[in-house]
C-alpha cells in the first residue's frame, strides 16, 4: 500500500509535468496569435540566447536540489546504520559483563525489533511519529544498568561503556524523529518549474506543429519531471517508492545475543 507521501509526491511530479509540457502548447499557441515581427529571425536569436542563460541557471538549481536530496538520504540512512552498530556493541558489552546481563540483552534485542517494526510497518506505508516516540525505549535498559552492582574494575568500565551506547542509541531515536518532515526548498522548486514552463514555452514558440515535435516535448517534459518526483521521494526515504533499506538494523538484529 503505498503511503499518502508517495501518492502526494506523484500528484506534485504529474502537476510538474502538466506545467511543463503546458508551457510548451502556450508557446505552440503563440506562435500562431503573434504578429510576424515578435516571430522574426532577430527575435528568435535574442529569444534563445535568454532561454539558454535560463536554461544553464535552471541546470544549475536543478543540479542543487538533487545534491540535497542525495545528502539527506545518505544522512539518514547513515544514521539508522549508526544505530545498528550501536546496538551490536551495547549486546557485545553486555555478553563481556557476564552471565547476570542477559535479560537487558533481550530487553535491547527486542527494543531494536520494536523500532524496525516501526520504521518498516509489515503492513507498508509511512513511519509513524506517534509510534516512533512513544514508550520508553531505551531508558528501560538504562535503568536496568543502574541497577547493575559491578564487582570488578572491568566490569564498572564496561556499565559505563554500556550507558555512553544507550545514550548514543537514544539520541539516534530523536534524531530520526526530527528527520521526519519536508525540509525540500519549496522557494527554489517553484521557481525552477516556473523556469522550465518559460523554457519549454520557447521551444514551442519556434518549433514546427507536427506529431514529431509535439512527442519530442512530451518526452522531454516527462524526463524533467520524473527527477523532480525522485527528488521528493528522497527528501522523505521513510515511507513511499523511494525506501531506505532495513539491512543495517536488521543486520545488527541478526547479531545481537549471539555471543
Amino acid at each position: 500500500m503505498e503511503s499518502e507521501g508517495a501518492v502526494k509526491d506523484v500528484l506534485i511530479g504529474v502537476v510538474v509535468f502538466a506545467i511543463i509540457f503546458g508551457g510548451a502548447l502556450v508557446g505552440m499557441f503563440l506562435a500562431k496569435v503573434l504578429p510576424d515581427p515578435h516571430l522574426s529571425a532577430e527575435s528568435r536569436d535574442a529569444i534563445r540566447t535568454i532561454m539558454a542563460t535560463l536554461g544553464t541557471l535552471s541546470a544549475v538549481v536543478l543540479g542543487l536540489l538533487t545534491g540535497s536530496s542525495i545528502s539527506s538520504l545518505a544522512e539518514k540512512e547513515g544514521e539508522l546504520r549508526a544505530a545498528g552498530v550501536q546496538f551490536i556493541m551495547l549486546d557485545r558489552t553486555l555478553a563481556e559483563y557476564g552471565p547476570e546481563t542477559a535479560p537487558i540483552r533481550a530487553l535491547a534485542r527486542d527494543l531494536l525489533a520494536e523500532r524496525i517494526g516501526q520504521i518498516w510497518p509489515e503492513e507498508g506505508g509511512a513511519v509513524s511519529l506517534t509510534a516512533l516516540g512513544s514508550g520508553a525505549g531505551i531508558n528501560l535498559v538504562q535503568r536496568d544498568l543502574f541497577d547493575l552492582s559491578p564487582r570488578t574494575e572491568q566490569q564498572r568500565w564496561l556499565r559505563s561503556n554500556a550507558l555512553e551506547a544507550t545514550n548514543t542509541i537514544a539520541q539516534s531515536r530523536w534524531t530520526t524523529i526530527e528527520q521526519i518532515g519536508s525540509r525540500f526548498p519549496w522557494a527554489f522548486f517553484v521557481v525552477v518549474v516556473s523556469w522550465l514552463a518559460l523554457i519549454f514555452a520557447s521551444f514551442g514558440l519556434f518549433a514546427p506543429r507536427n506529431a514529431s515535435v509535439i512527442a519530442a516535448l512530451l518526452v522531454a517534459a516527462f524526463a524533467l519531471a520524473g527527477p523532480i518526483f525522485m527528488m521528493l521521494e528522497m527528501d522523505q526515504p521513510y515511507g513511499g517508492l523511494v525506501k531506505i533499506p532495513s539491512t543495517s538494523l536488521r543486520v545488527a538484529l541478526d547479531q545481537m545475543g549471539r555471543s
